[in-house]
């Protein structure tokens, strides 16, 4: 019988240690998991954006033919591409997305004044390229969002935020809206 309590007494505590142990490898490997997918989801929102600010000067240059006189227009677009391309945090990426949904809108607005522009071949393309890379754009948001929010739920439960603390692994910001008018429903105005 002393032996059985003796066996007990050092087996228990490395049973848990074991179970402690494989605890921490779990939650370690499922926050490693969740850290590459929120990288991964953003490089994602990168190559769209990317893409993007590949397709506006093509846009542009079609534009200019027609409208020569709208540099303010090309200037906001030509800044609003090089904010994206030095963006490197999520909040540089998000404000750099939101100067070129400007920037965009008022180069549409401009296209609205020239019905030659609208029917022009090159531009009906270069706008369906960007209307599906538009559409690409927040899909990515979308899973980007859904994947820190994935991230930031586990290195706040029990024991994963433990090992979360111990890593080094911190909250992730999401991909919001930075332009308080492209939260704002649009008015439409039929009587002009």
């Amino acid at each position: 019988m002393k032996k059985i309590i003796i066996a007990i007494c050092f087996i228990a505590p490395l049973a848990i240690l074991g179970i402690l142990g494989l605890t921490f490898w779990m939650s370690h490997n499922k926050l490693v998991k969740l850290d590459v997918a929120c990288d991964t989801q953003l490089s994602e929102i990168d190559n769209m954006l990317k893409r993007r600010a590949d397709l506006l000067p093509n846009l542009v240059n079609t534009v200019k033919g027609y409208a020569k006189h709208e540099k303010e227009i090309f200037t906001a677009v030509a800044e609003a591409r090089a904010k994206i391309g030095s963006a490197k945090t999520v909040k540089q990426k998000s404000i750099a997305s939101s100067m070129m949904d400007s920037a965009l809108s008022r180069l549409l607005v401009v296209v609205e004044k020239y019905p030659d522009l609208k029917a022009n071949q090159n531009f009906i393309r270069l706008q369906d390229e960007l209307t599906g890379t538009e559409n690409r754009i927040a899909v990515a948001r979308t899973r980007y969002n859904e994947t820190v929010k994935a991230y930031n739920t586990a290195i706040r439960q029990f024991f994963k935020s433990i090992v979360a603390n111990m890593q080094g692994y911190e909250k992730r910001d999401f991909f919001e809206i930075e332009n308080p008018e492209d939260k704002e429903v649009p008015k439409v105005d039929f009587e002009s």
